[in-house]
């Protein structure tokens, strides 16, 4: 098996003896990554409630329980089941990737132990165990070559590279290095093996491989809290605050000045069940779960919800080549013979006859049941255009092979073409070196370097062919003692994604930065910037470049760079960490074990789902169920939606609640009768507002969503300008209502029919909010244009309720009011909508300033 110009046995070795093996398994423990202990749900939930957030709904359901309203006190009780579940979520996660990880690298191995080979679990394989290795096998430790023959390994999923790298025999004595690169002699845990065979001597298992590294680094980043998360907390907290101190100081203001402490105290509690926001968690889950569902409709898996949150205003996409622009599998591109180039577009389009020879005989030098991805890519294609030559290969016989070494880096296969000693020698490999066997003169070999240029410009893959007939069975000992003739050469490539150049142009439209970073070399990931778009394609950045970088110096570099070349896993996570620092709301998209600690550091991972590792998929924020890159462009779109539609639902509950609370303040202000009880705020917050998001979650996207630039990073739900806008409706409805209520009062018509006429105005103010806040600069007429059918029914049930409210004897005996003639129906809605025109005229100004 050593790299000679035929197969031999098997060297003589002994390996560990059982004993051996047991005392090290015993030591150093299984060949796996171990399991992080779990935290029971009872502690979970523990950490769960003493959140403020979660404090404050328990707090709030046990009031309603006081109130007897059970109703209430159960939809709180529901929201904190809902986020204590999520949570749990979030803290299985990072398990179910390592165990993915896990499962990945445990394969069967092949272990000389006791001087005679046997099959053990991966998990049991020792450092020091001898392996055997053949075409097909996943590798089930990292280990240093002692002799292979042919041998080629697939380490994308540790390197980013998407064609297989071949390997070299070493010494034992060898320290093992960085996967990544040719004809080195090492392999690593969880690779797969394409061609050839060998036997390695393990030196690393568990954690200690690559493969357990990517763990250790997965297992030790903590996810970030969203920036809705935060502020929504933030402002929780202040309100809660706020409206505690108020709602005790109501209460004891009516306590003193009218000498009712029961009064004071009812007064109190419903306005802190006015005040209290618990319709702000229960907008921002409904429209988290609501947005997931949405995105599963575009075949995108919502594996983090809150990362929705994050999906508009993202700046900077980090793309990994390949799998995610490419298709993760290679294609002949080019072929060169005679000195002319043949573009290959597709497999069926037709091949000039001019071109057979060379891609037949590269068929020939390529394995019979090819796994290596070049190789299939030169027998699907032989297989289309040479069917009569195919046939007849059928018939003949492998008979010799020279394997490819660092010495001659090229493979070599002689076949017998009938009954004597006729054979076909047929060779592919470097073009240099197949020059070199061919003995080319320097004038035939500056022609030919020409195309190899022109084609590696290109991105391309190069391989020179070469043949030659050959009589009898003594064989040479090296290729280079052929007659072999030049036949020309092929260039492959993975091919880009069909949809990818859309998509990049629509995230540049959007204003989305997209950097591709690759295991690749250089000039294969500028001729794939060239073909997609990608620009500025001419400035690239290398692994090695970034090792030797300081933090602050690659923070100042990824500003202008946008191609990153020869990167290795942790330097991936290093660029995210960058990104982060410089302020950018970073996505990245991957498929590898490679990616797994950079999806999972970014604000929003986006995994491959069908050529994806598991290991990225349980790491990721986002899975692509059909691995299309313009789902990526949809999912934007979707998040910018709802992320707007939650803004605007925000600020209608900032709104809304101020007419509700400030009623009581009002009362007390001017010595009038208490306008509402907590059955009326019950009916305010439980029928209308929690509905009332539904119908702004069901609001479509604009047409001008994805030609604005990402939001800002800074920029928050409850900005300044937002906060004023929904306070001057809110304050501007109390005025309204307050104006209704202080009238029927003075006029004598009594405390009832004065508390359903207040109760009316807000009602229908709150309608014309609800219609108000669908859209930021279109009036509510214009609105009128884009069917929402959640949003009528939202005010039909509205508007029900009140009618139920004011005219069913139970009903009205229950909400203390009195029937409402026409004449004052009519009145509180000519206050509502005299509440509403200052917002309509707002709105067509800021229309005009944003068409200037």
């Amino acid at each position: 098996m050593s790299g000679g110009a035929g197969d031999s046995e098997s060297p003589a070795i002994a390996g560990l003896t059982a004993a051996e093996a047991a005392a090290r398994l015993s030591a150093e423990g299984y060949n796996d990554l171990p399991v992080s202990r779990r935290r029971g749900v009872a502690a979970i939930a523990l950490d769960v409630v003493r959140e403020p957030i979660f404090a404050l709904l328990v707090g709030a359901s046990l009031i309603y329980f006081m109130l007897g309203d059970l109703k209430g006190a159960l939809v709180l009780i529901v929201s904190v089941l809902v986020m204590i579940a999520i949570t749990i979520y979030q803290e299985r996660k990072t398990e179910r990737a390592l165990e993915a990880l896990r499962d990945l690298s445990s394969p069967r191995a092949r272990v000389v132990r006791d001087g005679r080979m046997q099959r053990v679990a991966g998990r049991e394989v020792v450092r020091g165990d001898i392996l055997i290795l053949e075409e097909g096998d996943r590798v089930p430790a990292d280990a240093i070559l002692l002799d292979c023959h042919d041998l080629r390994a697939d380490e994308s999923l540790l390197t980013g590279e998407s064609v297989p790298v071949g390997k070299s025999a070493g010494k034992e004595s060898d320290v093992i290095g960085r996967p990544g690169g040719d004809n080195l002699p090492f392999v690593y845990s969880g690779t797969m093996l394409v061609q050839g065979q060998g036997i390695a001597k393990a030196v690393a298992t568990g954690m200690a491989t690559e493969m357990g590294k990517i763990g250790k680094r997965l297992q030790s980043i903590e996810g970030e809290p969203t920036p809705m998360q935060r502020e929504i907390r933030s402002v929780t907290r202040y309100l809660t605050v706020f409206g505690l101190a108020l709602a005790a100081v109501v209460a004891v203001a009516y306590g003193l000045v009218r000498a009712s402490w029961l009064d004071g105290m009812l007064a109190g509690i419903t306005l802190a069940i006015a005040i209290i926001p618990e319709e702000f968690l229960v907008v921002v889950v409904v429209f988290l779960a609501l947005g997931a569902w949405r995105i599963s409709r575009s075949r995108v898996l919502t594996r983090r919800v809150p990362v929705i949150e994050a999906l508009g205003a993202a700046t900077v996409l980090c793309v990994d080549k390949t799998g995610t622009l490419t298709l993760n599998r290679m294609m002949v591109r080019k072929l060169a013979a005679g000195g002319n180039l043949h573009d290959v577009r597709a497999v069926e389009d037709d091949l000039p006859k001019a071109f057979h020879d060379v891609l037949e005989h590269a068929v020939l030098a390529s394995e019979i049941n090819p796994l290596d991805p070049m190789d299939r890519a030169l027998t699907e294609l032989g297989d289309f255009h040479l069917d009569e030559r195919r046939a007849r290969h059928a018939r003949w016989a492998l008979v010799k092979e020279y394997p490819l070494s660092p010495e001659v880096p090229a493979h070599t296969h002689a076949w017998r073409t009938g009954a004597g000693n006729d054979h076909v020698v047929a060779v592919k490999g470097a073009p240099e070196m197949v020059a070199q066997l061919c003995k080319l003169d320097a004038a035939a070999w500056e022609r030919e370097r020409v195309l190899v240029e022109q084609m590696a410009r290109d991105g391309l893959r190069v391989l020179g062919v070469a043949r030659v007939r050959f009589s009898g069975n003594e064989w040479p000992q090296q290729p280079s003692e052929f007659e072999l003739e030049w036949l020309g050469l092929v260039g492959l490539a993975d091919p880009i994604r069909p949809t990818v150049r859309a998509a990049l142009g629509d995230c540049y439209r959007a204003g989305i930065r997209v950097i591709m970073i690759t295991g690749d070399y250089p000039v294969t990931a500028q001729a794939i910037a060239r073909e997609i778009g990608l620009a500025p394609a001419n400035v690239v950045m290398t692994g090695n470049e970034l090792s030797d970088m300081s933090d602050d110096e690659l923070r100042r570099r990824v500003r202008s760079v946008n191609i990153f070349a020869r990167v290795m896993p942790e330097q991936k996570l290093r660029l995210v960490d960058a990104l982060k620092d410089n302020g950018e709301i970073v996505a990245m998209t991957g498929d590898g074990v490679n990616d797994a600690p950079a999806l999972k550091s970014a604000h929003i991972g986006i995994a491959m789902g069908g050529r994806g590792s598991d290991v990225a998929r349980e790491a990721a924020a986002l899975v692509l169920l059909d691995d299309d890159f313009d789902s990526i462009v949809k999912t934007v779109r979707l998040g910018r939606r709802i992320y707007r539609n939650a803004c605007n639902a925000l600020s209608y509950l900032l709104a809304v609640h101020v007419p509700i609370w400030g009623m009581a303040v009002v009362a007390l202000v001017f010595g009038w009768p208490m306008a509402f009880f907590p059955v009326h705020i019950v009916f305010f917050e439980f029928v209308i507002d929690p509905t009332c998001s539904i119908a702004f979650e069901a609001e479509a996207a604009d047409e001008e969503v994805m030609s604005r630039p990402p939001r800002r990073t800074d920029e928050l739900i409850f900005s300044r300008r937002r906060v004023t806008v929904a306070l001057t409706q809110g304050v501007i409805m109390l005025l309204v209502a307050a104006l209704v209520y202080g009238v029927a009062l003075d006029r004598g018509s009594g405390e009832s029919t004065a508390r359903a006429m207040a109760f009316t105005t807000i009602v229908l103010g709150n309608i014309g909010l609800i219609l108000g806040n669908r859209s930021g600069t279109r009036s509510i007429l214009a609105m009128l244009r884009f069917p929402n059918p959640a949003l009528w029914w939202v005010i039909s049930g509205a508007l029900a309720g009140m009618a139920a409210a004011l005219y069913l004897p139970q009903m009205r005996e229950l909400f203390s009011f009195a029937p409402l003639p026409i004449t004052d129906l009519m009145l509180c809605v000519g206050a509502a909508v005299a509440g509403l025109l200052w917002f309509e005229f707002y709105k067509f100004l800021q229309a005009q300033r944003m068409s200037v």
